[in-house]
């Protein structure tokens, strides 16, 4: 797949289990087979890890998947050679930890040869020693400074096939040290916040992080970094992206928060709906609304929509009343049956 200017964001997402696990990397991988996601991020810490990549690819090909394989390497640069060797599409270094560089060169070289792509990956808490005691401690500028330092490095080389990410836990400083990075270079960006936390703060840093820079037209792929299910990291991207308008495929479902209007079981509804309507693919805006003050007009502005009433809801279709007063019990089965009619 191609990354950068001119193409769709690429969703990313990194597994978590032990590599060298074929079973249980295998298992989770496929919970993200038809979410959306574009790449596979592997950890590849030894040897036995790098070893397996072939193994894991014939394994999720014979699963239908061809996501490409990015090999995260982390402080031992054997590993990356080895992971290219092992067939790796992508391996992620931080060149911080190549303390000589002739053999990061050395990995150009083999990447350049074997038409390896690379991330060259920058992060607040492995900053050049020199670039702390000029800054003080990991400023937004100092992670620039430090990206584009590696960037040149890289480019020095006569390699172009790479991207590069500047990560931060602190969503400002992810933000600005980005915004400076796309200021002095067109290099593709890899984006996200890193060690973000749980479901719910991850989600509220890893959107500040990165919809602030998608908006002002940088990011060419990211993850949203959570301690949760790598499904979950998925979906939340794929939330961000669709409410920045860069996501067109499958689904968008708004519904309201209720009030003492609501009359209906809303949460419980939309829960149904959105499981009902996973697996649909093509692009549809669904509405689902608790009465009738707000949901007739919102459903005008759907393709489907459900709009409360007292234990019952009518559907609409572009805007018009496909079928009133439907009891509440049957509302889901039957919004099913008018999208699978006429979202063909």
């Amino acid at each position: 797949m191609k990354i950068g200017y001119g193409h769709p964001v690429a969703i990313q997402t990194m597994t978590s289990e032990k590599t060298h696990d074929l079973g249980a990397m295998i298992k989770q991988i496929l919970t993200v087979k038809d979410s959306g996601c574009d790449l596979i991020r592997i950890s590849i810490p030894d040897e036995a890890s790098a070893l397996a990549l072939p193994k894991i690819r014939a394994a999720l090909e014979a699963e239908g998947i061809n996501m490409p394989l990015v090999a995260d390497i982390h402080f031992s640069p054997e590993m990356a050679f080895l992971a290219i060797e092992n067939g790796a599409d992508k391996v992620r270094i931080n060149p911080g930890n190549f303390k000589d560089h002739a053999r990061l060169k050395d990995l150009i070289a083999l990447a350049k040869k074997t038409g390896t792509a690379m991330r060259i990956g920058v992060n607040a808490g492995s900053l050049e020693r020199d670039l702390l005691e000029k800054h003080g401690h990991p400023t937004p500028e100092a992670l620039a400074e430090s990206a584009l330092r590696w960037v040149k490095f890289v480019e020095d080389e006569g390699f172009e096939n790479f991207c590069a990410s500047i990560k931060s836990e602190n969503a400002l400083v992810n933000t600005e040290a980005n915004r400076i990075f796309a200021s002095q270079s067109d290099v593709p960006l890899h984006i996200g916040v890193t060690h973000a936390g749980t479901l719910l703060p991850g989600t509220v840093k890893n959107t500040i992080g990165i919809s602030t820079l998608l908006q002002q037209g940088i990011g060419d792929t990211v993850r949203v970094s959570l301690t949760a299910p790598i499904a979950e990291e998925v979906q939340v991207c794929k939330y961000i992206l669709k409410a920045l308008g860069l996501y067109a495929h499958g689904t968008d479902i708004i519904s309201c928060p209720t009030c003492a209007r609501c009359e209906i079981d809303l949460p419980a509804l939309v829960a149904e709906v959105e499981k009902a309507v996973a697996h649909i693919k093509k692009p549809i805006r669904i509405s689902v609304l608790g009465c009738a003050v707000n949901g007739p007009g919102e459903a005008r502005e759907s393709d489907f929509g459900i709009a409360g009433g007292k234990g019952c809801g009518a559907l609409y279709y572009r805007g018009e009343v496909y079928k009133a007063r439907v009891s509440e019990d049957q509302l889901v089965s039957e919004f099913v049956k008018l999208i699978e009619e006429k979202a063909q």
